[in-house]
């Protein structure tokens, strides 16, 4: 278990592995939460928290008397699948499998009006501007564009934007990242987006602008993230209380 990693959260992460490895048959039940509290050595509630991650994630879906049973339809999407509710990097998505990282532009610069409203500071206060493009297998899925301030997340290097900056975040600053704020629309590609995501002029992009907190309620990360329209699912998910 990672550090600053929370029990119910590393629970979820071995659950959903296990989903996604098929170690679970789709036609029955998973384990119920007593047989799972028990193999992974926890009470039943953090097991119900951690598998209420999944319910909310759209990959497990409670049947009243009859068990927790997998969604098969999460399963045979190709493409990377952002939930409502997530806060997670494109590492972590896509965990489990090699992400590569371009990095094609990173410097400390002023804000400006836009960026510095967003992350609710000064024009003063620095923030790092960096434009990376992720992908998997030499296959470019997303091209981003991110503004942190410097003093909210002090010490990012070359090294930490080649691997994972949420990583870096909550286990080298010990940081909890907390919430986002989210705008997705469909948009024309630009240059940018032809020449590091492969798209043809004909070919629509979705663009996804967020705010992200951390949970002390400060803005760490001001994004505007280019999305193939073929590498890119939004999945909501309402559950009905009952």
């Amino acid at each position: 278990m990672a550090r600053n990693q929370t029990k119910y959260s590393y629970i979820a992460d071995e659950v959903r592995k296990r989903v996604k490895e098929h170690m679970y048959p789709l036609d029955r039940p998973i384990p119920d939460e007593m047989t799972l509290s028990e193999e992974f050595g926890c009470s039943r509630m953090t097991m119900k928290k951690a598998l209420e991650v999944l319910v909310l994630e759209g990959l497990l879906y409670r049947k009243r008397g009859h068990g927790t049973f997998i969604i098969k339809s999460a399963l045979d999407a190709d493409e990377l699948q952002i939930h409502n509710q997530e806060v997670n990097g494109f590492t972590k998505l896509l965990k489990g499998q090699k992400v590569e990282t371009k990095v094609i532009h990173f410097e400390v610069v002023f804000p400006d009006a836009v960026v510095a409203e967003r992350l609710n500071i000064e024009k003063e206060a620095p923030v790092y501007d960096i434009l990376r493009v992720r992908g998997i297998d030499s296959e470019p899925y997303v091209l981003e564009h991110t503004y942190m301030p410097v003093n909210v997340i002090p010490g990012i290097t070359k090294q930490v934007l080649d691997d994972s900056i949420y990583s870096y975040i909550e286990e080298e600053l010990g940081q909890k990242i907390a919430s986002s704020y989210k705008q997705i629309r469909a948009d024309k590609p630009g240059e940018l987006d032809q020449e590091y995501l492969n798209c043809d002029t004909d070919e629509p992009v979705m663009e996804v602008e967020q705010t992200v907190y951390l949970n002390n309620g400060v803005a760490f990360e001001y994004s505007r993230s280019r999305h193939r329209y073929d590498k890119f699912v939004f999945t909501t998910v309402n559950i009905a209380k009952r």
